[in-house]
């Protein structure tokens, strides 16, 4: 069902790992701001990680049981969307679901075996969206407008997509992977400055960091060097990963080139929570590496 000026949208939440472990200030303020824009959650309970790209490249069966099992448990649920708050968790999500929906034998294999365990059969297809996608257009859009009555008075931001919420169109088909519009679209909304920079559609390097970590930071060193050329006064990302690259790692640039860079970095709901006016207390600011000080005195929170 389609959501009116009036209703909430109900849709089954997947927060995965990070959010529920490493990154729990994304699942916090996710939580705190969906109401605000029109969004019921239904926490899903009985699901485990999506396989990242560690178990779809190792075991490919085995990554399309556990993908198979997250949807079946939302469809459960009766709802028509299963949300994520993950760019990975999009992808592995999404690219499941494409795979089970076009093959029937394969999808009749994968509900006998969950079905064997336990688990419900994936019997009605769910849409698997980004909380991205689901502000940035639509009624969801138009709420945030409503929600974001703070604002960011002009603070100028970098939007950083990373490389999985774009990347394969066919699979996402979102938007443009090369053009992207959503997130300065969101960032407007909210009343502050997209920042343009070459490198916001890059890899931020966490996939290869353990194997190649300088090859992995020569890609994390260009979009805060490009944002910082470029005046902002910080990044945001929709993706737990990414954000985990460009905060935490900052140090490894500094430790790697003796520079301190200081780009804060926020989760995109902690970004419009600021300007719905969310608490401490929901957006977490405490658990992020590279301090968020001086994007809250800009603001004067």
């Amino acid at each position: 069902m389609t959501a009116t000026a009036t209703e909430t949208k109900r849709v089954a939440y997947y927060k995965g790992c990070l959010a529920s472990l490493s990154a729990k200030e994304l699942d916090s303020a996710t939580q705190a701001l969906a109401p605000k824009v029109g969004l019921e959650l239904v926490e899903l309970e009985s699901v485990t990680c999506c396989g990242a790209g560690d178990i779809h490249e190792a075991e490919p069966d085995y990554y399309l049981h556990l993908n198979a099992r997250i949807l079946a448990y939302a469809a459960a649920e009766g709802v028509d969307t299963l949300l994520t708050v993950c760019n990975v968790c999009t992808l592995n999500l999404r690219q499941a679901n494409f795979i089970l929906i076009g093959d029937s034998e394969v999808r009749a294999r994968i509900n006998e075996n969950l079905v064997s365990v336990g688990v419900p059969a994936y019997e009605r297809d769910i849409d698997v969206r980004h909380l991205l996608w689901e502000i940035a257009e639509g009624e969801g859009y138009e709420k945030l407008k409503t929600a974001a009555h703070r604002g960011l008075k002009g603070l100028k931001i970098a939007p950083f997509y990373g490389c999985q919420i774009l990347r394969p169109s066919k699979i996402n088909g979102f938007e443009d992977p090369d053009r992207p519009w959503s997130l300065e679209r969101i960032i407007e909304a909210c009343g502050g400055t997209p920042i343009d920079y070459p490198a916001k559609i890059k890899c931020c390097g966490f996939p290869i960091i353990q194997a190649r970590e300088e090859t992995a930071l020569g890609e994390l060193i260009q979009p805060i060097e490009q944002a910082m050329e470029a005046g902002a006064d910080c990044i945001v990302t929709p993706c737990p990963l990414c954000h985990l690259s460009l905060d935490a790692w900052q140090s490894k640039l500094k430790a790697a080139t003796g520079k301190d860079y200081g780009m804060p970095i926020l989760h995109l709901s902690q970004l419009v929570g600021v300007a719905a006016g969310l608490e401490e207390s929901e957006l977490k600011f405490k658990r992020h590496v590279v301090s968020v000080k001086p994007v809250i005195e800009k603001l004067q929170i």
